[in-house]
């Protein structure tokens, strides 16, 4: 007997195994009449509704003709940091520039200066309020790095905490050391020093297995191409898989060396050039995309995920939660932004946000897809259609989420039937 049964599902989401790359990313997998059953916390069983009747479970659910599909997978987040800059809001409505705000106090200093000073447990809490959010939008795997620190102390501060919560199975998380995220202010004119402080961190965090990655933002003022090789090249050599914060805002070559590095994932590349986007499609790299963190600056260019998908290389999506330049849980929103501003097809986004997305953070594997032998990470939608979402922005269309087979999150008022079903 199963534990859970889903069935009369109007559409089911069966993204391919990736990652996907150009025309393959076009492609998507939407069967009708479907029913999923569970057991033991895997997928035990995929087929036509009808066939589901005749199987017993202890719990049938009716999806009412609506969606189901992997978890989301969210590949890019800053999850754990202390304070909040709303403050900051108002200034940048004023047209203040950010090295102002810097010198005021605020942008990503304050942020280090708060995440400093909180407790762990008050920056665990934060972080677990945050990641019962997320799966109420439906993202059952993610990953989260740390940064706000910028020293020893707090980055292994932001790693515990970050191993604690993958702990609890609220989701499951992958592990980021982003050490090398800013220059702090006692390091100004020093940064050679700052980061070898960085890469002498990397043995104790590999003996203490609080991350599996590494990440560096290489961007005109912070980390430069050479420093950035140099990091990724000492992470390696320890058994670290990595990633790189590239071409945000000038097209430094982050994008050529994170396929040269053969990291998992080059992130933002809002800036990458043409060679930049070649590189991507002969490698093995993800690009990971952030369409919320250029809608949140009032910026008008976006990375150019046409370009990218139509050269060949493989593209994923990410919310980039953080306190400063993307302050949302909603990664259906970033679905929509992806369709709106980058003009990606419905399947290419459900792709970034599944299979894709998993594979940048090294759980192709094991998330973002739906397969018979598979963990149950399954979200059912309040929507007719898998073209919905992208359609109805900024709204949350999860109306069930189970992670591992379990009920993890479920709207009030659910407007689905639940019948106990015993021998």
């Amino acid at each position: 007997m199963y534990d859970t049964i889903i069935e009369n599902i109007g559409q089911l989401i069966l993204p391919a195994e990736g990652p996907l790359k150009g025309e393959a990313m076009k492609e998507l997998n939407v069967q009708e009449n479907m029913a999923i059953a569970i057991k033991d916390e895997i997928i035990a069983w995929i087929g036509p509704h009808q066939q589901s009747k005749n199987k017993k479970a202890a719990e049938r659910i009716d999806a009412l003709e609506k969606t189901v599909s992997p978890g989301l997978v969210d590949p890019h987040t800053h999850l754990v940091f202390g304070g909040s800059r709303e403050n900051e809001l108002a200034l940048k409505q004023a047209g203040v520039p950010y090295l102002e705000i810097l010198k005021q106090g605020g942008g990503i200093l304050s942020t280090v200066q708060a995440t400093r000073s909180e407790t762990e447990e008050q920056l665990f809490g934060k972080a677990k309020r945050t990641l019962e959010q997320m799966a109420g939008h439906g993202v059952t795997t993610m990953e989260a790095k740390s940064g706000y620190g910028l020293d020893r102390d707090t980055e292994l501060k932001q790693l515990r905490i970050v191993k604690r919560l993958n702990d609890e199975g609220i989701l499951d998380l992958v592990s980021t050391f982003l050490g090398p995220h800013a220059i702090p202010p006692e390091y100004k004119g020093r940064e050679e020093a700052f980061l070898e402080e960085m890469i002498q961190l990397l043995p104790e965090i590999s003996e203490k297995s609080l991350a599996e990655f590494t990440d560096i933002f290489c961007e005109t003022g912070v980390f430069t191409i050479e420093q950035s090789r140099r990091f990724m090249k000492a992470s390696q050599e320890l058994g670290f898989k990595t990633k790189i914060h590239a071409d945000e805002i000038d097209p430094l070559g982050g994008t050529e060396l994170a396929v040269k590095m053969g990291a998992a994932s080059a992130d933002h590349l809002v800036a990458a050039s043409e060679g930049g986007i070649e590189s991507l499609s002969r490698g093995e790299t993800v690009a990971v995309l952030l369409p919320g963190t250029t809608f949140y600056l009032g910026k008008d260019r976006y990375a150019d995920a046409r370009r990218m998908i139509d050269a060949g290389a493989a593209v994923a999506l990410a919310t980039d939660f953080n306190p400063g330049s993307c302050v949302t849980y909603n990664l259906q929103m970033i679905m929509s932004l992806a369709a709106l501003k980058m003009k990606m097809t419905p399947e290419e986004i459900w792709n970034g946000v599944t299979v894709n997305a998993a594979h940048a953070i090294g759980r192709g594997d094991t998330a973002g897809c739906l397969q018979v032998g598979r963990k149950a990470d399954v979200v059912l939608w309040d929507v007719p259609n898998y073209k919905y979402i992208p359609y109805h922005y900024a709204a949350n269309h999860a109306e069930i989420v189970w992670k591992n087979g379990r009920n993890v999150w479920e709207r009030r008022g659910a407007r689905v039937f639940s019948v106990p079903q015993t021998e």
